[in-house]
């Protein structure tokens, strides 16, 4: 009977140590969750992380900034990307406080804090499977030996042995944390920009567990407590030369009008409303206001609203896209193509979205010349943002439309790909081989989907 109860207590901590270091090592690479795209706003938080990038000598050109469409607050790096839920923007006042979170996230990938706490995993399991050996072997020999005493002492080093590996852990994860938060202070400091946001920020989260803080094991967490973050970097920051700059106005009506964004498509009417009556920036205000007339009144009522803003601001290329889109669901596939090719002219980065919107509405004007230049625009925004899976299924709308099945079930097996759907994909690219000479481009193209291995979590 003990050793059955030894076994499967042996089962037990072997279980809860394989969890243990699936969620530490998760924690740095979380599930990505529904990502959000949005031209705007990506440039957005790009303008605000290119500097930093550069300051903390990370090349800009092999980092991504994603949006994550969640209202918590939080933002976290996996591989060469950082991700940054829309909460955080909504949450954050000006600018400046979320370019001390992007300053914390870049310090982390410049101090190539992910491969060192994957090298800190692999040393805490082998302490953790070590203590773990030990302390079965010494159970084992004591209950052979009708030992009671000896059984519960190889036991209780099983348990010291976890205890011991995962505050290690956490003990590390604490120190880089700390790491980061000083590199972001540097980072500000480098790029003439002030180190306040960070601070408001930790007092903001501070607050936030105030009625709880007293009850946290601060060495149970993977984060410094907020107040010891503020302790440690509140001197610091207070002696940069740049502590009481403000952001320029221009930057802080763009986050407001981000902030409306959002706040309008992800709250509803009323938030929306709520957000434009408080804010003190009227274009941010009017923004909300568009938005939510289009998205939940009358699309055709909003533009008006739209072209009031456009009026007062005719370079902004990203109004002309929310003209596109609310000319879109008011039914005007023409007013929307207009719109999206003025937005495409007035944009100086490339970005692929407003060339898909183009695209999207030439496809929907539905002739043949119309058809074959959405081709085209979709095809540039795709070799400039391969996995932008709305491209792909417009452009599989504007082959299909032309008679090109082949080009057609391509397109759509990379839509699929790209939102995750493998099996589907797998047999559209079957279908689309069928239509292609063995070895062209497309055929090898729909080979590798066909042959993709789908991770088993997916399968």
């Amino acid at each position: 009977m003990e050793f059955c109860q030894l076994a499967r207590m042996i089962a037990t901590w072997i279980a809860a140590t394989a969890l243990l270091f699936a969620a530490i090592s998760g924690a740095t690479a979380q599930s990505r969750g529904p990502i959000v795209r949005d031209a705007e706003i990506e440039k957005l938080l790009l303008d605000y992380a290119t500097p930093l990038l550069k300051a903390a000598g990370v090349r800009a050109n092999r980092t991504e900034v994603v949006l994550l469409n969640s209202p918590a607050f939080n933002a976290f790096v996996s591989g060469r990307k950082i991700f940054i839920n829309t909460g955080t923007i909504v949450q954050a006042e000006s600018p400046n406080e979320v370019i001390g979170v992007l300053a914390h996230e870049i310090g982390h990938l410049a101090g190539g804090h992910q491969d060192r706490l994957r090298q800190q995993i692999d040393r805490a399991q082998a302490i953790q499977i070590a203590t773990m050996v030990l302390g079965a072997g010494a159970a084992i020999a004591a209950g052979a030996s009708g030992n009671r005493a000896g059984v519960g002492a190889g036991s209780g080093l099983m348990m010291g042995g976890a205890e011991a590996a995962k505050r290690g852990l956490l003990s590390y994860q604490r120190g880089e944390e700390t790491n980061a938060d000083r590199a972001a202070v540097t980072y500000l400091e480098k790029t003439g920009q002030s180190p306040k946001g960070l601070l408001t920020t930790f007092k903001l989260m501070d607050r936030s567990i105030s009625l709880i803080s007293d009850r946290i094991d601060p060495y149970r967490i993977s984060h410094p407590l907020p107040r010891d973050r503020i302790s440690a970097l509140e001197s610091i920051a207070r002696k940069s030369p740049y502590f009481d700059k403000k952001d320029p106005p221009a930057l802080q009506t763009r986050h407001d009008m981000a902030r409306a964004k959002i706040i309008a498509y992800s709250d509803g009417p009323s938030a929306a409303e709520s957000f434009a009556a408080k804010t003190k920036s009227s274009k941010a205000a009017l923004y909300a206001r568009t938005i939510a007339q289009f998205l939940y009144r009358s699309p055709r009522s909003a533009l008006p609203m739209i072209d009031k803003m456009i009026a007062s601001d005719p370079s902004n290329p990203y109004l002309y896209e929310m003209k596109g889109e609310i000319q879109l669901k008011a039914g005007n596939a023409r007013g929307a193509a207009e719109a999206f090719t003025q937005a495409s002219r007035l944009d100086k980065t490339g970005a692929s979205l407003l060339q898909t919107g183009l695209g999207h509405a030439l496809v929907l004007q539905g002739d043949k010349q119309s058809l074959q230049r959405a081709v085209g625009e979709l095809e540039v925004a795709l070799s400039l943002d391969p996995e932008n899976a709305e491209g792909y299924r417009f452009l599989a709308m504007a082959y299909g439309r032309l008679g090109d099945t082949g080009s057609a079930d391509l397109a759509t097996a990379e839509q699929h790909f790209y939102t995750g759907r493998y099996k589907e994909a797998k047999v559209f690219a079957a279908r689309a081989k069928r239509r292609f000479p063995q070895n062209s481009p497309q055929w090898l193209r729909a080979d590798d989907i066909q042959r993709f291995e789908i991770p088993r979590s997916r399968r």
